[in-house]
């Protein structure tokens, strides 16, 4: 029987998603109400959304194979990481985007994972099989940053990152903050705009300080984004793929784009916690997350985008999702590492030069 160890209202990578969750009272250490021992128990920090679907599709299923209760913390990345590092959790598996779990590698919060206890790894897009090291978790889900706009508000298709910079997003445009997910690709999408084959951070910030002018808001969060779209406060900006469907049911024509220079991957990491005493049994989950059927499942829901190859959609059951090699091979993807070591500098230098 699960327990929700915190009640938050979830907001994930950066960002991102909105949920809100049961609470309980026990905690990850103590009574169960079937009288579960550690041995019995895996401990999974995740986001808390679509609670219904994860607890039907993924967590029910896996306690009923593997004869075990699954205990849930849940709150953002931010407040599920420093948990960890505090040490004011007994967590197995955690779910976090691959920004975050790039800065638990570094702080050498995650035990080294055993591949070969995780056959569906072999199933799965390589670009998800280790993007943050061959000693840490896979990617169990990959989205995309592209761009969405409203048709009757642009005088142009929209086709490239460069038209973010076109008069017809004059002072109707949104793009995220830099401490959402999304603000690193959105500067490094800059760089490229500015004619940069590798990345050049002042060819970035000059890029940007030429677009703040036109910016109705820097987001933070997706439903900023959707709220501004639906009341035409904005004609579009980037946002991630699996957010379009909100922007369609407010305005029917909207559209999506993946630009000509390429969208950015922006990917989902499972981990295994340090110290966690059901090692085994949690790299059995993650093998779960990552099986055909609970990919498919989660594919179909349009909770998750899958990284199963074996997964196939209809047109209709991919849409809205990011979906196939063609698309995701084409995906560009940040250096985390690099991202997390500048992410201070480039804090600083947004506030004092783009977000005045």
């Amino acid at each position: 029987m699960k327990k929700w160890i915190s009640g938050l209202a979830a907001v994930a990578m950066t960002s991102v998603l909105l949920a809100g969750c049961g609470s309980s009272t026990d905690d990850a250490t103590g009574g169960s109400d079937s009288g579960g021992t550690a041995a019995n128990k895996l401990v999974i920090s995740t986001w808390g959304f679509s609670e219904d679907f994860f607890n039907e599709e993924v967590f029910g299923p896996f306690e009923k194979e593997h004869n075990v209760d699954i205990v849930l913390e849940v709150g953002n990345n931010a407040e599920r990481l420093n948990k960890i590092r505090q040490g004011t959790s007994n967590v197995d598996v955690i779910y976090l985007s691959d920004y975050y779990a790039q800065q638990g590698i570094d702080e050498g919060l995650f035990e080294k994972i055993d591949r070969s206890k995780i056959p569906n790894i072999n199933d799965i897009y390589d670009i998800a099989k280790a993007p943050l090291g061959e000693d840490y978790g896979p990617a169990y889900t990959i989205g995309q940053l592209g761009i969405a706009y409203n048709p009757d508000l642009v005088s142009k298709e929209v086709t490239s990152w460069s038209d973010l910079w076109d008069p017809a997003f004059e002072n109707n445009l949104t793009i995220p903050n830099i401490t959402a997910t999304a603000g690193p690709m959105v500067v490094d999408a800059a760089s490229r705009v500015a004619g940069n084959d590798t990345f050049n951070e002042d060819a970035a910030f000059t890029k940007l300080k030429e677009l703040s002018g036109n910016v109705v808001k820097f987001y933070s969060q997706t439903s900023e984004f959707v709220n501004m779209f639906s009341q035409e406060e904005i004609a579009g900006g980037p946002i991630m793929e699996m957010y379009f469907k909100d922007l369609k049911a407010a305005v029917p024509n909207a559209k999506f784009v993946a630009p000509s220079e390429g969208a950015y991957a922006v990917m989902n990491t499972i981990n295994v916690v340090k110290d966690s005493k059901n090692k085994e049994l949690a790299e059995e989950f993650i093998n779960w997350q990552l099986s055909q059927d609970v990919q498919a499942k989660s594919a179909k829901a349009k909770v998750d985008s899958p990284v199963n190859t074996k997964v196939e959609l209809t047109a209709e059951e991919a849409e809205g999702v990011t979906y196939g090699a063609d698309v995701v091979e084409k995906l560009n993807k940040l250096d985390m590492e690099f991202v997390n070591q500048q992410a201070k500098a480039w804090t600083d230098r947004w506030n004092r030069e783009i977000a005045q």
